[in-house]
């Protein structure tokens, strides 16, 4: 589960996302969030658009202090009314995203459910607009990572965690992959047939 909360945020994650990939007009077209397991980090991946026609695919991490060893990855500090600076990061470089892709993938996982926490302590439900599905199995064993080293080719990251290498989609106008060992699929609003968005290969 992961609970949000009612915040001003300076800038908005469009502008961010906007500045980071030196693109204008961008448009939300749906998001999804895994858990740490933790606590401590944020995970939210973002599909959006430029009205062009293509479909950018976008996994976030959101720490209360900088990721060592990955400044390159950095995407911008936010403002948070609520938490105070938050430091963005392309995920595919946290190695707390990437061992919760691969977990999500192998054992048949999807998206945590969102909550708003009130000010009053009530939990409101957000609904996702985003659904995203592993292909593996519940209880299928997870290897453990040895670190997180990864690689943007084209369209496509590679992520390497020593155990297990998985591949990040962001541009979803290319081609899917022809053969994996698991994949993760998603839909999401105008889009009702599941598109691959992250694979084991």
């Amino acid at each position: 589960m992961a609970l949000l909360h009612q915040a001003t945020l300076r800038p908005s994650k469009l502008e961010l996302l906007s500045a980071y990939l030196n693109r204008g007009g961008l448009t939300q077209l749906g998001s999804y969030r895994f858990d740490d397991p933790a606590g401590e980090v944020g995970i939210e991946t973002h599909l959006i658009t430029d009205g062009s026609g293509g479909v950018l695919h976008l996994p976030l991490t959101y720490r209360s202090e900088p990721l060592a060893g990955a400044d390159e990855w950095c995407v911008g500090t936010i403002e948070h009314s609520v938490l105070g600076t938050r430091w963005a990061y392309n995920g595919c470089a946290d190695p707390v995203y990437a061992a919760e892709l691969i977990r999500v993938i192998l054992t048949g996982g999807s998206q945590v459910e969102q909550y708003f926490e009130t000010d009053a302590g009530e939990k409101l439900y957000k609904e996702s607009t985003a659904t995203v599905i592993g292909s593996g199995e519940p209880g299928t064993p997870v290897p453990s990572m040895s670190g997180v080293h990864a690689e943007s080719f084209d369209a496509d990251t590679m992520i390497d965690t020593g155990g297990i290498q998985v591949v990040v989609r962001h541009g979803l106008v290319t081609p899917e992959p022809d053969s994996t060992s698991g994949t993760l699929s998603g839909t999401w609003a105008g889009n009702d047939t599941p598109v691959v968005l992250a694979y084991l290969p």
